[in-house]
This record gives structure tokens, C-alpha cells and sequence, in this order.
């Protein structure tokens, strides 16, 4: 899956995968996780907000099953 970088306090790349539904996303520090069943529009949303930390927080955090997948950085 391609991310892209955001300019954000605390995510520093976001990409999607429209088939399966999963959003991944790395934040400061390297780690990396991966949100299943996330709508498109989660992600579009994300991607447009003022401030992706607080969309974050607000949408996504504790509304979906999640993994960490990995650290670099």
C-alpha cells in the first residue's frame, strides 16, 4: 500500500487500500498501524481535516480493530 506524507504533529504518513477497506497509518516515532474496515470517506475526511491528530482521535482510534504492524525511524 503507498502512503503519503501529512503535514501533522503526530501522523507523518496515511494510505488506504479502497479494496480492502484498511487505513495504515505512521505516526511520530515510526510505529505503524494498520485500521481494518474503514470507510473511503474515513479516510477522506482524515485527509482534509484541519488537524489529522485530532480527527484521529475523534473518528478513528476507538472505532476500529487495529494491528501494529511495524517501527522505523
Amino acid at each position: 500500500m503507498d502512503r503519503e506524507r501529512v503535514v501533522s504533529s503526530t501522523i507523518v504518513e496515511v494510505g488506504y487500500d479502497p479494496s480492502s477497506r484498511t487505513l495504515e497509518l505512521r505516526f511520530t516515532g515510526g510505529r505503524l498501524y494498520r485500521y481494518f474496515d474503514v470507510p473511503e470517506q474515513v479516510f477522506a475526511d482524515m485527509l482534509a481535516a484541519p488537524s489529522k491528530g485530532r480527527y484521529f482521535n475523534r473518528e478513528i482510534r476507538d472505532g476500529y480493530r487495529y494491528v501494529r504492524v511495524g517501527r522505523h525511524g
